[in-house]
Formats: C-alpha cells, structure tokens, sequence
C-alpha cells in the first residue's frame, strides 16, 4: 500500500479516460483513487472506508468504465445508493468521466419519477444502472431490470443505507446478481455491520482506509442559550461573510422556521427537506449550485449526495441525534483538499450528544460562545445570479451552447453575466445576473431556441 501509485497516467486505463481526464485536468490522484483503483483494476473485491469528498466516486466510476463491453448493451455495473440526491451525482460524475467513450449509456433509476419512463429507458438498454433499493426492487419485481450479465457492484455510502434500514434490500438486489462479480463496497465510517455485509456478499475483499480528508475542516462548537438560537445563527454567518453556507437542521419545522428567520433579514436562503417533491428538490440543490442562492437550510435529506464546490461554511443549527450522521454534515466542506469551516450550536440540554460526538470521532471540542448578537447588515451575502427556468431540454436536442448563442447572439446578453446552465430531459435552467435577468425573461416572449418557442420565467 506504501507504493500506491500518484499519477492517473502510472495506471492500466483505457486511453480514452486517460485523455478525458487530462481534459478534466485529472492528473494526481487523491489517497483513495491511489490504494483503492489498483486493486479494483486488478479485479478484486475491496472495502474502502473514506470521508465524503474524497474522490471515491472517480475511483470506483474509472474502474467499472475501465472494464465495459460497450458492444454489450446489458446492464455491466450497478450502483446502489441510499438517497436520489447520491445518485443523481454519482450518475452526473459517471457521465463526465466517460465523456470520450462513445455510445456509454448510465441509466438513474430512484423514486419520485414515474416508473414508466425508466422502463422506456430500459429496454433501449444500459452499461451502468445507478439507483435507490426501493426503486431497483421495484424494477426487479417487474422483472424490467435484468441483472444477469452484471460484471461490478458498487455499494455508495454502504453505512448510510445500513443506517436507514436498508440491508435487507440490498440483499434482495443481490441475490438477483451472479455470483462471479467484482464488489466494491465504499463507507465513510467503519462499523460491525459494515464488516458483517461484506462477508455475506463480497470473497475475499481487500480492506483499504483514508482518514486525512476533514483534517481539512476547523471545527468550532457555540454554546447557546435556546432562546439566542436563532440570533447566533445570523451573527455567525455575518461575522464569517460565508459565500457559500449549508445550515443543517434536524426537523423539517426547524428548516422551515430557520429559512423564514433568515429571508426577512435579507439573506439569499432557500430550504431543502423531504416533504419537497422530487422536482422541487432538484431545482433547490440547483439553485444552491448555480449561486442563485447563498445559503442553504436543510435537513440530513441534503448530508449525503449534496456535492457543492467551494463551500465555505457548514452550521449545524441543531447537534445531529447521531455522531456519524455529523460526520457527513461537516464533510460538506473542506472537500478535495480545500480548507473549510464547520460551526455546530449546541444548547444545555445538547451537552451529552457533543461529549459523545466527541469522545467517538476523536476529537477535541473548540468551544466559543457570543454575548453580542448585532447583525451588521453590510455584511450580509446576497446572491447575484438568479435562475431562469427554461421550458426545453435534453428531448428537444437543446444543448447548453445552443442555449448560451440565443442569449448571447441573439438577446446581446453579455456573456460574463451567464453563469451555470443545466439540462434536463424537459426542461434548462440558466443562472443569470440579477441585473439583466429581464431582458432575459423579454426575449423569450419572442425568441426562439433552435426555431422553436421556449417559454420561460425566473425561479
């Protein structure tokens, strides 16, 4: 393991990644790309225990890429996740790094999508199936997901699935895949039970560790009174003039009086929690993503698969009923080598769950409190994008550049007031400055996308 190799470039890969990745400007690999990809590429079973934001997706997604039979249009590898939100990134993350692989299907099978869609999809065929148990038993039972050629299975976030109950599913999904296959079985925490899953279904794994990653992320914890909650919260997050901040709570009723509290100061909030349709859950972590909002108020639905670039502020608005689940919260930030700032509050009647936090994640509590709760409103981070909803998509052959030469070329927008755009099968989402998001908007009422009428309003 000392010897594990640096460079993607010293590894067995198919020269196609080798040239995407290049392109991605992939060129070191992270700890858990250098132990965990050789001994995947040298097809054997592994558990891999690292933090989130550690590059495990990349390094399970370059080996099952690695060994397709793209002329196979059967299902080769499947990914199994705890929640729609992991999959829908490790799909997204699956697709990029096969870019330069023609023909590469990677189908996303989860609830909160009408079935009769994905079994469309299904029957054209796909190399790479990521999905939920619910909705892949689902599939099974229907008998519309076939699993007998299945070569990989992967395992995302194994502990979090055991956490919410799902083993059982997991071993009903199995038992539906051939005996000779390659496992790989990833967790950020490393339990009894995840030991105990591996026997039943994995031979002979080789188990590999990276725990370096949150060194990354200074932790501070806020004694508060419960009345001073909610000022320390806006305090914290004045004095730290955060770009980019993830408040987690552990209620729905908690978010929801959290985003109210913050909105009528002035922040540019928006919440996610699981009473929130499918879609609806999509275009918040979207407008999260593309900085149309700064701030995002959630539940532990967003503490796995919420994969956000340069955040630099995650607060727990409440300590989580379960030390691991803290673990993934704060692993939001600091992600891929970047430093990061983690804040927990914690009230009196909270004091034994942060001794227990501490005792079992090893760790020494930095405690600080506020006599001073000003809010100093200059300070206050506002979003400068916003996002215009689209009524086009993937389905219509709509690309982004197609979308980002109608609002150039053709509406004159300035090219360095566009940011993010993302497609969907029916529909494009496009953050736009704040300041020429009209003229957008007045163009749509008469522009057109490709010859055709795309009607669109602000988010």
């Amino acid at each position: 393991m000392s010897s594990a190799p640096t460079n993607f470039d010293q590894l067995s890969l198919n020269p196609l990644l080798l040239d995407n990745l290049q392109t991605m400007q992939y060129s070191e690999m992270t700890p858990i790309q250098g132990l965990a990809l050789p001994i995947i590429l040298a097809g054997k079973d592994i558990v891999a225990k690292a933090k989130t934001g550690s590059g495990k997706t990349a390094a399970f997604g370059l080996g099952v890429l690695n060994g397709l039979n793209i002329e196979n249009y059967r299902v080769q590898a499947l990914v199994i996740c705890p929640t729609r939100e992991l999959a829908d990134q490790v799909a997204n993350e699956l697709r990029r790094l096969a870019r330069l692989m023609s023909n590469v299907k990677i189908l996303t099978l989860c609830g909160g999508v009408p079935i009769a869609q994905q079994i469309t999809s299904l029957e054209h065929g796909a190399h790479i199936v990521v999905g939920t148990p619910g909705r892949l038993l689902d599939h099974l039972h229907k008998q519309t997901l076939k699993l007998d050629s299945l070569d990989f299975l992967v395992l995302d976030e194994a502990d979090r699935m055991l956490d919410m109950g799902f083993e059982e599913d997991i071993i009903n999904i199995i038992a539906n895949t051939p005996k000779q296959r390659q496992t790989l079985l990833f967790s950020a925490t490393y339990l009894d039970n995840i030991a105990m899953i591996s026997q039943k279904i994995q031979q002979q794994a080789e188990f590999i560790t990276v725990d370096d990653v949150n060194n990354q992320i200074k932790q501070i914890f806020y004694e508060v009174e419960e009345h001073h909650r909610q000022q320390t919260l806006a305090k914290l997050l004045t004095d730290h003039s955060a770009q980019s901040a993830v408040i987690f709570c552990n209620t729905k009723q908690a978010c929801q009086d959290v985003d109210t509290y913050l909105r009528k100061l002035g922040f540019s909030v928006i919440a996610l929690h699981g009473d929130l349709e499918q879609r609806d859950r999509e275009q918040v972590l979207l407008q999260f993503a593309n900085k149309s909002r700064t701030i995002l108020v959630a539940t532990d639905v967003a503490a796995r698969g919420l994969d956000i670039k340069e955040l630099d502020l995650v607060i727990n608005y409440q300590i989580s009923y379960d030390p691991q689940v803290h673990v993934h919260r704060i692993g939001r930030t600091g992600r891929a080598g970047q430093t990061g700032l983690a804040i927990t509050l914690v009230a009196a009647n909270e004091m034994p769950k942060a001794n227990l936090l501490e005792a079992l994640n090893n760790i020494k509590i930095d405690w600080q409190t506020l006599s001073n709760f000003n809010i100093d409103q200059s300070r206050i981070i506002t979003a400068q994008m916003q996002t215009l909803l689209l009524t086009t998509g993937k389905k219509n052959k709509v690309r982004a550049g197609d979308i980002l030469g109608a609002l150039t070329k053709d509406a004159g927008l300035d090219n360095s007031k566009i940011g993010k755009i993302t497609t969907t099968d029916l529909y494009s989402y496009v953050a736009i400055d704040k300041t020429i998001i009209n003229k957008a908007v007045a163009y749509f009422k008469q522009g057109k996308i490709k010859g055709k009428t795309v009607r669109a309003h602000c988010l």
